[in-house]
This record gives C-alpha cells, sequence and structure tokens, in this order.
C-alpha cells in the first residue's frame, strides 16, 4: 500500500507559463547514492524495471525509444550528474527536451529534478494545463523512488485502474492546479484545466478521491 499523500507531499513542483515555451519541474530527495540514482535513470535493463521497455542506443548523440510513448536524441550525458534528451512523441513538432539533474546530499541521498521544457499548442495548454505531462511525470517519480528502496509496482497497466492509482493521479492533478495557480494563472483557469485532466487520466471519475 502506497501512502499517496506523503508520496505526493515528497515533490516539489514548478511551472513556468512562457508565451510559446512551457516548462515544468518535478523535483524530490530519494534515499539512495546519487550513483545508483544515475545508474537507474541511464541503463536500459533498470528504466524497465521501473519506468518502461527502452531500447536504443544509450550513449551521447545516440537514440533511444521508450515502449509506447516517446523517443528522442540524448543530447547531454555528464554521469553522474546531468541527463538531457529530446523528448517527442509521434509526429509533434517543435520544442521538447527533458533535462534530468541528480545531486548528491548528506546522508548517501540524491536530489532528482526533472525539467520538461517544451513548445506546447495553445488549444492544448488552455484545457489540460502542466497536469498533462505532469502527472506522468510524477508517476514516473513515484516509479522510481519505489523501485530505489527495493519495490515496484509489480503490475503498472493493471495498478492504473486501482482505487490507489486514482488517488494518486487525482492528488497529482490538484498539486499541479496548485502550482500552476501559484505560477499566476487564475483560480477558474485552474478548476477547469485540473477537471479536464482528471476526466483524461480518470475517466471513470475525476473526482474521486
Amino acid at each position: 500500500m502506497i501512502d499517496i499523500l506523503n508520496e505526493i507531499a515528497r515533490a516539489r513542483r514548478e511551472v513556468s507559463d512562457g508565451a510559446e515555451v512551457k516548462t515544468i519541474v518535478v523535483s524530490r530527495r530519494y534515499d539512495a547514492a546519487v550513483e545508483d540514482v544515475w545508474d537507474a535513470c541511464t541503463d536500459a535493463e533498470r528504466i524497465g524495471r521501473w519506468f518502461l521497455p527502452v531500447t536504443g542506443d544509450l550513449r551521447l548523440g545516440g537514440h533511444f525509444q521508450l515502449k509506447g510513448n516517446a523517443g528522442g536524441e540524448i543530447l547531454r550525458c555528464e554521469p553522474p550528474h546531468l541527463l538531457k534528451v529530446s523528448w517527442v512523441m509521434g509526429e509533434a513538432p517543435g520544442l521538447s527536451e527533458v533535462e534530468v539533474r541528480l545531486t548528491a546530499e548528506d546522508g548517501d541521498a540524491t536530489h532528482f529534478e526533472l525539467r520538461h521544457t517544451a513548445q506546447v499548442p495553445p488549444e492544448m495548454w488552455s484545457h489540460y494545463g502542466p497536469g498533462a505531462v505532469g502527472i506522468g511525470w510524477d508517476l514516473a517519480v513515484l516509479g522510481l523512488g519505489l523501485y530505489l528502496a527495493g519495490g515496484s509496482i509489480s503490475d503498472p497497466d493493471a495498478w492504473q485502474h486501482t482505487d490507489e492509482a486514482r488517488r494518486y493521479m487525482t492528488a497529482s492533478g490538484k498539486a499541479w492546479g496548485e502550482t500552476f495557480q501559484a505560477a499566476g494563472a487564475p483560480p477558474e483557469r485552474v478548476a477547469d484545466v485540473v477537471a479536464h485532466t482528471l476526466a483524461f487520466y480518470i475517466p471513470e471519475s475525476p473526482e474521486k478521491e
């Protein structure tokens, strides 16, 4: 059983709502050495344990493809602290990059920061806001945390239909809404984008706790 509220609270979120380019940031502390976190984020076999199966040439300048998800090019690779990749879904044009920064902390821990910067179609941003990708990254951050602590979600596809998953995604969507409002979005707009995002992720009951 996952402590949903604790997992959501352990992460910090930021939103930069530029005219054309949007950035979301999610960060948290992991109780694992920076070298271990780096390896978990860059080794193909380990990535598949907590995120998605990945194929490709996983080195600087190489290309990767996540099963059923994004692919791209490895733009920067500075072990064990910095990884930057392009992040392309299908034929989507324009800038889309993901950067992961790892910083060693006292007590053999690691500060993890993920920054996703992209040109987002205005109609998509106005309808969904930052939660459209933010919930997905919160799920990834949860998976990595469970994995580094020696656990896992045994069947992620089945888990996403459980009450536990719905509670997590609902809490995540609301957390991104609060972050969006803190970045200057009006409360009415925040309420709309959170409702739309949760209806997408949890179509059965978007407001279910």
